[in-house]
């Protein structure tokens, strides 16, 4: 390669650069020398853990973690207050952890603590305690259930009534909570929920019409008159709209 001078920019295909020397392996084993001299490729950086999850989903994992504790099942030996010989200390740490999570009958604690081997007189004993201060009230939670279940869901008072004997409430305490769903709330409430159904139908044969809302009303609880009554109801006010 001459070694005059030349006019203009010099290009870097013009230049000779030295020969860079290999890197050495480090203790740690980062990227070293070869035996055959040949570079050694840098090692990708590694990829993000479990640890390094976004934030998002960090977030989504401890709504699951809340969300799955609601009926977690009652806690083990070694985590119970108290002296863990003492069969009374057990089971009022086993009804304190359920009544944390939600409000649950007697007979749902009756039945968590002979589950965990509780003797009958020490669960009795709890019990009856913890119904005195009023952290078991079988008539407020019925009532409770029994109006959320008719408003909200729209279910009809025997169905209402069905699934509170699920819970373990006795009859008379489950006939006081649905008194109050009386057959006038029966019919306005029916006649919401097949108005509401029968809007989203709309478009559809009336006799589909007819079979589908008939198929919710019967399913929330209602007898036969108030399902016949409320679908022909519905469908009447119905056969204007069709019309125009």
């Amino acid at each position: 390669m001459s070694n005059a001078p030349r006019n203009g920019p010099v290009r870097i295909t013009d230049v000779e650069l030295p020969q860079r020397a290999p890197a050495r392996r480090t203790p740690d084993g980062s990227s070293g020398p070869r035996p055959d001299g040949q570079a050694v490729r840098r090692r990708a950086a590694p990829r993000a853990t479990s640890d390094a999850r976004s934030a998002s989903d960090a977030g989504f994992d401890a709504f699951d973690a809340f969300d799955a504790d609601v009926d977690r099942p009652p806690p083990p030996d070694d985590e119970v207050d108290g002296d863990p010989g003492d069969p009374e200390s057990v089971a009022r740490a086993i009804c304190l952890r359920l009544l944390t999570q939600r409000a649950r009958s007697r007979a749902e604690l009756a039945t968590a603590l002979t589950k965990r081997g509780v003797p009958d007189d020490a669960a009795a004993a709890v019990l009856d305690r913890f119904t005195e201060v009023g952290l078991i009230d079988d008539a407020a939670l019925a009532q409770q259930m029994a109006a959320a279940s008719h408003r909200e869901r729209g279910l009809a008072g025997r169905a209402v009534a069905q699934k509170l004997r699920q819970r373990g409430l006795s009859g008379e305490t489950v006939e006081q909570a649905v008194a109050g769903i009386d057959g006038e709330s029966e019919r306005r409430r029916a006649f919401e929920l097949a108005t509401k159904r029968a809007a989203a139908l709309r478009g559809l044969d009336p006799a589909v019409v007819q079979r589908r809302v008939a198929g919710l009303l019967a399913r929330k609880g209602y007898g036969p008159e108030i399902v016949y009554d409320t679908v022909r109801q519905v469908l009447a006010e119905a056969e204007p709209e069709v019309e125009a």
